[in-house]
């Protein structure tokens, strides 16, 4: 009996002594718990890390590829680009500059594309069951960049309506239009180069006048006109300006050259600009593409609102500007690419603040100029000519500003190319700040184009 006794005081004893368990047990779960706390904070750190280093190689490599394509930088330089934009970004988060390494840069000509790979070797705060303090993460990025080379023709309104605040406005948001394009490359050897096309009653050719455009003298005259090299140009006429209209016959809606056909300087001009107390044509002259951003920005502070809307006759001196059938009668530094859409962008912008209203190609008289009494309606001709430049590779972009005329928005919507998923190509605009913005945003758009197609 006594040994029961004392084997009942014995557990008895052992459950009152209970503390030295709780501690062994809490002493297990706490090691596990906090294993658990340690893991999680180190794969936390490693996604961290992960996400910090995909975000530099991304911009590193974006960065890069935008300067190959717009001709900041070479090939050769392409690793030194990356390398600085690493050590420059990396120290952001948890990231060090020393600890990133690039592993290797890849330039594909053929396939237009930069490829960056990169590590960063990571310490973690809780190294487990003596595993490696530190662990690698690994990234990788390819972006796209073109060799391409760009030309782009403005052709901007400086009619009657454009008076006062608008034709400022025009004047602000083309030179800064003219500078986003031309910023950033040797002028030597320029990527981009630019071409200006103002417009009203007609446009002036400029220098290009005396090869190109035919003037009537007579109202017999008003037809085709000859190729620069005929017997009709070559006995000579009187030209009292450098004006030209639309041009006639079976080369309207094309671009062959002034050796083919000379463009009309319509007889009705003289009259109708008399009759209406305005300008033959703008004060400032049409510059052909030049990489020259002083030169642009010289006929832009020049421009003077005077005029009526012959849209239709900016739209094919935009196309001229563009076409390699029109570089023999330009300088060398001026004459467009031989069409090739994976050697060459070729960009229209045609801005206007009003209907296309005036025409000289099928009128009979001064009072069927104005107001589409002619047999066509301009914004028709401008149409047409918007196709056959878009048949031939040409992406137009368009702006309205202060616009609120039905058919003027409609003609603008037709001749601007299909909008796709990231670049929208018609633009309306009611004030300065937006036409600005508007040509800001088409020269974005035209980058992405040029590494797009």
């Amino acid at each position: 009996m006594r040994h029961f006794e004392g084997f009942v005081q014995a557990i008895g004893s052992f459950g009152r002594d209970r503390s030295g368990n709780f501690a062994v047990l809490f002493g297990v779960v706490g090691s596990v718990l906090a294993l658990g706390a340690g893991f999680a904070v180190n794969v936390s750190q490693l996604y961290n890390a992960r996400s910090s280093l995909q975000g530099v190689v991304d911009a590193a490599v974006t960065s890069t590829a935008r300067d190959l394509t717009t001709g900041v930088i070479t090939e050769a330089d392409a690793n030194k680009s990356v390398q600085a934009f690493l050590d420059a970004n990396s120290t952001a988060g948890i990231l060090q500059a020393d600890q990133i390494v690039l592993d290797k840069l890849t330039v594909d000509r053929t396939a237009m594309t930069v490829q960056a790979d990169v590590h960063v070797d990571v310490g973690l705060y809780f190294p487990i069951f003596g595993l490696d303090s530190a662990r690698r993460v690994t990234a990788s990025t390819t972006a796209l960049y073109s060799d391409k080379t760009v030309e782009v023709a403005m052709m901007l309104d400086v009619t009657g309506s454009m008076a006062g605040q608008k034709i400022k406005d025009l004047r602000t948001a083309a030179a800064n239009a003219v500078d986003s394009f031309l910023g950033g490359q040797d002028p030597t050897k320029p990527r981009v180069r630019v071409a200006i096309v103002p417009y009203a009653n007609s446009v002036n050719a400029g220098t290009l006048a005396a090869s190109s455009v035919y003037v009537e003298t007579k109202d017999s005259q008003r037809k085709q006109a000859p190729g620069n090299g005929d017997a009709q140009y070559a006995a000579g006429f009187t030209r009292p300006d450098n004006c030209a209209t639309e041009r006639k016959g079976t080369y309207q809606y094309s671009d062959a050259g002034p050796d083919v056909s000379m463009v009309n300087r319509d007889y009705l001009l003289s009259s109708f600009a008399r009759q209406t107390n305005t300008a033959a044509c703008p004060a400032a002259a049409l510059k052909p593409l030049t990489a020259d951003a002083d030169a642009l920005k010289n006929v832009i502070k020049n421009f003077v609102a005077s005029g009526g809307t012959a849209g239709h006759i900016g739209v094919q001196w935009a196309w001229y500007m563009l076409s390699e059938n029109w570089g023999s009668v330009m300088k060398a530094s001026e004459r467009p690419a031989k069409a090739n859409p994976k050697k060459v962008a070729k960009i229209a912008i045609l801005m206007t603040d009003g209907e296309f209203n005036l025409s000289y190609f099928d009128a009979s008289t001064v009072g069927d100029v104005y107001n589409d009494a002619g047999k066509e309606p301009t914004r028709t001709a401008a149409k047409t000519l918007c196709a056959a430049m878009r048949d031939k590779g040409i992406e137009i972009f368009t702006i309205g500003f202060d616009l609120n005329e039905e058919n003027a928005m409609a003609t603008l919507q037709d001749c601007a190319s299909p909008d796709t998923a990231k670049i929208k190509h018609f633009y309306q605009a009611a004030d300065g700040a937006e036409l600005n913005q508007a040509f800001q945003d088409i020269a974005r758009n035209i980058e992405t184009l040029t590494i797009a197609k």
